[in-house]
């Protein structure tokens, strides 16, 4: 028997319960920075010491935090279905979780890549520091998607949208493109779940079910909800 396929699009919600702050909760501000001065490359043109600080420190923070029950939730319904995960966080947690099959729109927060060559990429646990260079001799940067950047797993993560069986989109505000237009690639009768303290708006979507509720808390209404 064919196990049914869960699509999950998670958002930055779900890695707040675990202690990491997320921007737009608030005035745009990340921990302090405006996102033009730490997320762009031009930013980073400008002033790469700053950006690489930033970047190490939410290095840290991520080495710090542990998954949340939201997390292991998710990882545990690959038990009885199979389960893609595209999220837009750059934090490790689903995978310290336990779930197996996770897309990271964004970039990931413990890889670094060449400047020049964004197919050179290589782990990283610790700081990156200014003249730390790749093969190709340019400065080793952060494996993140910044803003004014092209995403390049979105048109993976649109034909697997349009693939799912059952969706849950988690702690996201759908406000950052192109991953919020992933949407709109879902089968009409695909049921769609949304668990978010805030509801963002979905446009027309059919069958939805809406959960607004904190990621931790909510889960457990969308596993119930799944028997």
């Amino acid at each position: 028997m064919n196990k049914k396929h869960i699509v999950v699009l998670s958002g930055a919600g779900i890695s707040a319960e675990s202690g990491l702050k997320t921007f737009r909760d608030s005035d745009g501000l990340w921990m302090g920075h405006n996102i033009e001065d730490v997320a762009t490359p031009r930013a980073f043109k400008k002033n790469p010491q700053l950006v690489l600080d930033f970047y190490n420190m939410r290095r840290r923070d991520v080495a710090e935090a542990i998954p949340n029950k939201a997390h292991f939730a998710l990882a545990e319904l690959e038990k009885e279905y199979n389960v893609t995960i595209i999220t837009q966080n750059i934090d490790d947690l689903h995978e310290r979780a336990g779930s197996t099959n996770v897309i990271h729109l964004h970039g990931e927060i413990f890889k670094m890549r060449s400047s020049l060559d964004e197919s050179i990429i290589q782990p990283i646990k610790t700081d990156i520091q200014l003249g730390d260079v790749a093969p190709d001799g340019s400065q080793w940067r952060p494996h993140i998607v910044w803003f004014e950047e092209p995403v390049p797993l979105i048109e993976d993560a649109a034909l697997i949208m349009d693939i799912a069986d059952i969706f849950l989109l988690i702690g996201t505000s759908l406000q950052v493109y192109p991953a919020a237009g992933l949407i709109h690639y879902l089968p009409e009768e695909t049921p769609k779940f949304i668990i978010d303290k805030k509801i963002p708006p979905t446009g027309e979507l059919q069958n939805l079910k809406i959960i607004e509720a904190s990621a931790t808390v909510g889960i457990e209404e969308f596993v119930k909800g799944l028997k």
